[in-house]
C-alpha cells in the first residue's frame, strides 16, 4: 500500500483537519451557512529571508474551480513579502471551508521548493543549476517538487515525470552504479556515447575510483570534443580543500587542450555553498536543499463576514489590495479599493492580486511553467539580497 491521497480523495474533502469536519456538520445541524472572505497570507519566512516565490497557485485553482466561489490570486512565481495576501476566496464557507487544509498544503510546500530553488538561482549567477533531488521526496510528490524547482529558476531537473510537467526534456549525467558494474569510469563513459542519444551531453562522473584529476584527463582523452563536462560527487570524506581540488582539475584540462570541459559539481550544496564555488564551477547539480526546502508558513483567515469586516485578534480585517510599483517592486497593503500615490521611486504602482475564477470559473487562462520561471527570473534580475 502506498501512503498517498489521490485527487480525487483531495476533492472530496477527505484531505482536511477534522475540526474543520466538525465545523461543517455544527454549521449544517444550526442552518448557517454565511459567505466569507478568506485570505492566504505568510505572517514572516523560515531562516529571516527577505522574500519568497509564490508557487502552488495551479493547483489551488483545480481545486477550487466550478465552485461557486471567487477567487483573487497573485500570479504564480511571483516574489512576495510577509503580510501580503496571495490568494483570496469569497463565497459561501460550507462551499469551500473544507479545503483549507489542501490549499495551504499547495501553497506551503510549493512555494518553499520554489523560493530555495530561487536562491540557488540567485546564487549561481548564470551558471547552470539543476534539480537532482526526486530521490529525497516521496515518489508520488516528486512531479510537483522538480516543478516548482523549474519555476523557482532551475535550468532543468533529473526526474522524468516532473520534467513532463514542467514542459522540458529530464536533464542528468551518469550514476556510479553504472561506472562501478562496468568497473572502468572511461568505459562506462565510453558506453553512454556509444549508446545514448546524441542530443544529450556527454557529463562524465570522475569520482568512483582514481583521483580526480587523472579521471577528468583520462576520460577528456578518451572523447574529446564530444566531452561537455565531468561531474565531481566526491564524498565529504575524501574532499578536503574541495575548491583547490576544482581548481587543479581546472587547471590540468586547460594545460592539456580541454577548455572546452566544464566542470560540473554536486553533493551536499546549498544556496551559500552554490555562491561560493560559482566562480570556479560551471554547473551545479542541488538535490536535498531543494527538495527538502523549509515551507513557507501560509495561513488562511476570513476577514469578512457577510460582507463586513471581521477578522481575529492579530489579523488585519476586510479586503485588501495588493499594490506594487513596476519599476522597483516596492509593495504595501491597502484596503481593496483605496487609491495609492506613485512609488517614492516616481514608479507606478499597480494591483497585484487580480480577480481569476467568476463564480468558479476562470477568466484567463493559467501561465505555463516556462512562463512563470521567466517571471521568476525577471525579477531576480532586480533585487540584490540572496
Amino acid at each position: 500500500m502506498i501512503h498517498t491521497a489521490n485527487s480525487q480523495q483531495i476533492r472530496d474533502g477527505l484531505v482536511t483537519d477534522v475540526y474543520f469536519e466538525r465545523t461543517q456538520e455544527i454549521l449544517r445541524a444550526k442552518g448557517i451557512d454565511r459567505s466569507v472572505t478568506a485570505e492566504f497570507l505568510a505572517k514572516d519566512f523560515p531562516r529571516d529571508y527577505p522574500w519568497a516565490v509564490l508557487a502552488g497557485i495551479e493547483e489551488c485553482v483545480a481545486l477550487l474551480k466550478d465552485l461557486p466561489v471567487d477567487v483573487r490570486i497573485i500570479q504564480e512565481g511571483t516574489l512576495i513579502q510577509p503580510f501580503q495576501p496571495v490568494l483570496e476566496i469569497r463565497g459561501k464557507y460550507l462551499d469551500f471551508g473544507r479545503y483549507e487544509t489542501a490549499l495551504l498544503g499547495f501553497l506551503c510546500q510549493a512555494s518553499g521548493v520554489a523560493t530555495m530553488a530561487a536562491r540557488c538561482r540567485k546564487a549561481a549567477g548564470n551558471r547552470t543549476l539543476t534539480s537532482f533531488g526526486a530521490r529525497r521526496m516521496h515518489p508520488a510528490i516528486a512531479p510537483m517538487v522538480e516543478r516548482n524547482a523549474y519555476i523557482g529558476g532551475c535550468d532543468g531537473v533529473a526526474m522524468g515525470l516532473g520534467a513532463q510537467l514542467a514542459g522540458i526534456e529530464p536533464s542528468g549525467t551518469m550514476p556510479h552504479a553504472l561506472i562501478l558494474i562496468m568497473g572502468d569510469t572511461v568505459a562506462a563513459t565510453e558506453a553512454f556515447h556509444d549508446v545514448i542519444d546524441p542530443r544529450v551531453k556527454r557529463v562524465s562522473l570522475i569520482d568512483t575510483f582514481n583521483d580526480e584529476k587523472m579521471e577528468a584527463l583520462n576520460v577528456a582523452e578518451a572523447l574529446g570534443k564530444d566531452l561537455y563536462a565531468v561531474r565531481l560527487d566526491t564524498p565529504k570524506s575524501r574532499r578536503g580543500n574541495f575548491r583547490k581540488i576544482l581548481e587543479e582539475v581546472r587547471w590540468e584540462l586547460d594545460l592539456r587542450g580541454h577548455k572546452h570541459v566544464k566542470l560540473f559539481i554536486s553533493g551536499g550544496l546549498d544556496e551559500y555553498r552554490v555562491q561560493e564555488l560559482r566562480d570556479c564551477v560551471d554547473a551545479f547539480g542541488v538535490g536535498t536543499a531543494i527538495t527538502a526546502a523549509p515551507v513557507i508558513d501560509f495561513s488562511m483567515d476570513i476577514v469578512e463576514v457577510e460582507n463586513k469586516p471581521l477578522a481575529k485578534k492579530g489579523k488585519r480585517s476586510g479586503s485588501k489590495s495588493v499594490m506594487r510599483c513596476e519599476a522597483c517592486m516596492a509593495t504595501e497593503v491597502v484596503p481593496k479599493g483605496k487609491k495609492t500615490e506613485a512609488c517614492s521611486c516616481g514608479g507606478t504602482m499597480v494591483e497585484i492580486l487580480k480577480p481569476f475564477l467568476s463564480k468558479g470559473k476562470m477568466r484567463t487562462a493559467l501561465f505555463a511553467p516556462s512562463e512563470i520561471r521567466n517571471h521568476v527570473i525577471g525579477q531576480l534580475d532586480k533585487i540584490q539580497e540572496l
